[in-house]
């Protein structure tokens, strides 16, 4: 019986998996596109004003960003107050946590990751590489440190708006591809995506 389960389980999942990845070639490209666009001048900037080593501006977080903006734009949160809100939301409480508690990473690492997760809930930012970026703030190392609340302008923010300003252009090139995407087509895919795990259970 377990194993019958497990099976159909199993069948399921790939089903899933193969019918998620059946994208357009196309698709691809201007995910590519857009990604290597805005992570490319994002890095363009960094060489610019720092040198190769102190990679200041150029921050983890965006690139985990890229992948929803760019690969995911149908995604809730990948839209861009969640994109640019959950970016600022986390710094704010990454760098408050580094501000108040330094030089204690095993308790400011875990607070400004869970911290900025409720803050982000809240003010309905959602964005998972927001958690990244809240840690970064608190184990960036001394560059980050010094660079205080300014931090959260830049490159959080800054890096957030070309990210941002990027998936407005490469997203919409194509009549299939729509960012941000409407209030009313997020609604309906939370809708659908209910009414799967409700077949599927």
């Amino acid at each position: 019986m377990l194993k019958r389960k497990l099976e159909r389980q199993f069948r399921k999942y790939r089903y899933v998996m193969y019918r998620e990845t059946l994208i357009d070639h196309r698709e691809h490209f201007w995910s590519f596109i857009g990604a290597f666009v805005g992570i490319g001048i994002i890095a363009f900037i960094q060489s610019l004003h720092l040198p190769s080593l102190e990679n200041v501006f150029l921050i983890g977080s965006f690139g985990a960003s890229s992948v929803l903006v760019y690969g995911a734009i149908q995604s809730p949160l990948a839209q861009p107050r969640n994109l640019i809100g959950g970016h600022v939301v986390s710094a704010i409480i990454g760098v408050t946590v580094a501000t108040l508690l330094p030089d204690i990473i095993w308790i400011t690492a875990p607070l400004a990751v869970a911290f900025s997760i409720v803050f982000m809930q809240i003010t309905r930012t959602l964005h998972p590489p927001g958690g990244a970026t809240a840690l970064i703030a608190v184990s960036g190392g001394t560059k980050i440190a010094s660079l205080g609340y300014w931090y959260v302008l830049s490159p959080v923010f800054t890096g957030a708006i070309i990210l941002f300003l990027v998936a407005l252009l490469f997203n919409n090139i194509t009549k299939n591809r729509h960012y941000p995407v409407k209030g009313s087509r997020l609604r309906r895919s939370r809708r659908e995506s209910l009414k799967k795990r409700f077949n599927n259970s």
